[in-house]
């Protein structure tokens, strides 16, 4: 799962901003195209004013300044006090990342049920945007890059549970790597994990 999607069982990065767990009303109010586009903006990028999200996104400033308060409204953004001149509002992330609670799957309120859906689509297309931006450009990286990123997928027989324990333990051990010193060369690395049953023919 993505950094901001995390399973509530697995460890939480140590950070100076908390995790936070999306319950039913926080889950309405983020599930929304734009709104989860633009949190993911200011914690890929750090703060940034409602003019630099719009031009950065494609979106109209209105539309930026707009969706930013609704986000400030459910807590998942704040002002950012230390920046910004005048009338220029600077905003930041409020958490480093989201744990999505499993109950919200069974909820029975149909709005929530539309929510759920809405996030996981949106964040789906998010990936799937991030992996064609990476395909587009990787020859202007250095060799090393293309020789170690991955695009791989394998098929499994599992059940419920067994499922569960390797995304646990695939988890823990990305997170294992948030103590490691970064090596030279360094950069922010994104890592994708879906796992998901298939119908068997």
């Amino acid at each position: 799962m993505p950094e901001h999607e995390k399973s509530p069982s697995a460890p939480s990065p140590p950070s100076a901003f908390p995790s936070r767990t999306l319950d039913p009303r926080s889950l309405r109010g983020l599930a929304h195209p734009l709104r989860m586009r633009l949190l993911t903006a200011l914690r890929h990028h750090g703060p940034a004013t409602a003019s630099q999200l719009a031009d950065r996104l494609g979106e109209s400033s209105g539309a930026t300044s707009y969706h930013l308060r609704q986000l400030a409204s459910y807590g998942f953004v704040a002002d950012d006090p230390e920046r910004g001149k005048g009338r220029e509002r600077w905003w930041k992330a409020a958490q480093q990342s989201l744990l999505f609670d499993e109950s919200l799957y069974g909820d029975p309120d149909p709005e929530t049920r539309g929510a759920v859906n809405v996030f996981m689509h949106e964040v789906a297309t998010m990936h799937a945007q991030e992996l064609s931006t990476w395909l587009g450009t990787m020859r202007d990286w250095p060799d090393a890059w293309p020789k170690s990123a991955d695009m791989s997928d394998f098929t499994l027989r599992l059940s419920p549970a067994q499922l569960r324990e390797l995304n646990d333990r695939t988890q823990a051990l990305i997170e294992s790597y948030r103590e490691v010193e970064p090596g030279e060369g360094s950069e922010k690395v994104r890592i994708h994990l879906h796992a998901f049953p298939q119908q068997t023919d």
